[in-house]
């Protein structure tokens, strides 16, 4: 069959124009190996420079049974580059909720064999600006992020039981958050101590957005930069701060890595609800508990702030080994809607399954000749 061609129209489309007004790269690969890890990391071409203070940021779990990333899997990526892994006590009475409880998590999760481990609020917090105050005045986060000069945001993506899902979004806000700010986000702003139970879920969600575009806009700063990882393996509906999470009962998906957040976190929600459903391999329970807690309006309000864009490139590596941080070895993946917003493709290595006519295809409006 003959290639298809593709015009890009210069028309409102159903998918947001990210607020960069261009469609971001997310890269991917089904492999979910420490290898892949690596590789997909590299095939974004942005490391830190030399000399440079380098965070891994990552969730340590709340008990053995949670879904987090495990040390051998992640090792070679933080070994690579040299970094610490960063955490911050949370907001809960859990395994976590004091520093020294949170050491020895760490080192029976095996953690302190691979690199230094650093609780980053372990010393206090420091106040870092938000440009949308709409609901919170700042930033709350640990102290010690003032120690780096570039961060790899390693997310576990999968759900969670009050904002929907977890991804970088969550990992960049409440995880880089000291135990104070996290309530401070949850509460929207209204205390920094007590229950982080909110009953105004948007509000929440919008706080979640503003302080990852604070956590980003740190890092953005001249000499600075960070990056942004979301493995899709595991996908229970609950948190890895659950320590007793329910079943996953949608397979893995695979790693997808970008310079965007937004467009990363959005990637991976529409690999979700766009999943073919079969026997043993169910995306229906994830769905409603992203459903069911407006999760995905923690992306569009991020994009609204001007954080990244919905709309993107998905880029698979075709060839893990061959990746070198170019887009050699690379083939373009495909999400296809009709114009009444119709599900069609997912995840595409091609085309040419498409008849003649207009589709969105990858957030963007365009014609299929």
């Amino acid at each position: 069959m003959a290639m298809k061609t593709l015009y890009v129209l210069a028309l409102t489309v159903l998918t947001a124009v990210g607020a960069f007004g261009q469609s971001a790269t997310v890269y991917f690969t089904n492999e979910i190996t420490p290898e892949s890890l690596v590789k997909i990391y590299e095939a974004m071409g942005v490391t830190p420079k030399e000399g440079q203070r380098v965070a891994v940021k990552i969730s340590t779990g709340e008990s053995a049974q949670s879904n987090h990333l495990r040390p051998e899997f992640i090792k070679n990526l933080v070994q690579k580059v040299g970094g610490n892994i960063v955490e911050c006590n949370t907001a809960y009475g859990g395994s976590r909720s004091t520093t020294a409880r949170h050491r020895q998590v760490i080192e029976q999760r095996g953690y302190g064999d691979i690199a230094t481990v650093d609780i980053m609020d372990e010393e206090g917090e420091m106040m870092i600006p938000v440009t949308d105050t709409k609901w919170i005045k700042h930033d709350a986060v640990g102290s010690h992020l003032a120690n780096y000069d570039f961060m790899i945001n390693l997310a576990h993506f999968k759900g969670h039981a009050m904002g929907g899902f977890g991804g970088v979004l969550k990992n960049q806000s409440i995880g880089m958050a000291s135990s104070s700010g996290k309530v401070y986000i949850h509460s929207a702003g209204s205390r920094t101590s007590g229950s982080i139970f909110n009953n105004n879920q948007d509000s929440f969600l919008e706080s979640m957005a503003a302080a990852a575009q604070a956590v980003h806009n740190y890092f953005k700063q001249e000499g600075r930069d960070i990056v942004y990882i979301n493995v899709m393996n595991n996908l229970s509906i609950d948190c890895d701060c659950d320590g007793h999470p329910s079943t996953p009962q949608m397979k893995d998906i695979g790693i997808l890595a970008s310079t965007d957040p937004v467009a990363l976190d959005k990637a991976c929600l529409d690999l979700v609800f766009n999943h073919q459903n079969t026997s043993g391999d169910n995306a229906s329970p994830l769905v409603s508990r992203i459903e069911s807690l407006h999760g995905t309006h923690t992306v569009s309000y991020a994009e609204q702030l001007g954080l990244g864009s919905q709309q993107y490139t998905l880029i698979a590596l075709s060839d893990v080994s061959s990746v070198t941080g170019t887009h050699s070895g690379s083939a373009l993946r495909y999400n296809v809607y009709s114009l009444d917003g119709k599900k069609l493709l997912t995840n595409a290595p091609s085309l040419d399954a498409l008849a003649k006519g207009t589709y969105i295809i990858n957030g963007q409006k365009r014609i299929v000749e």
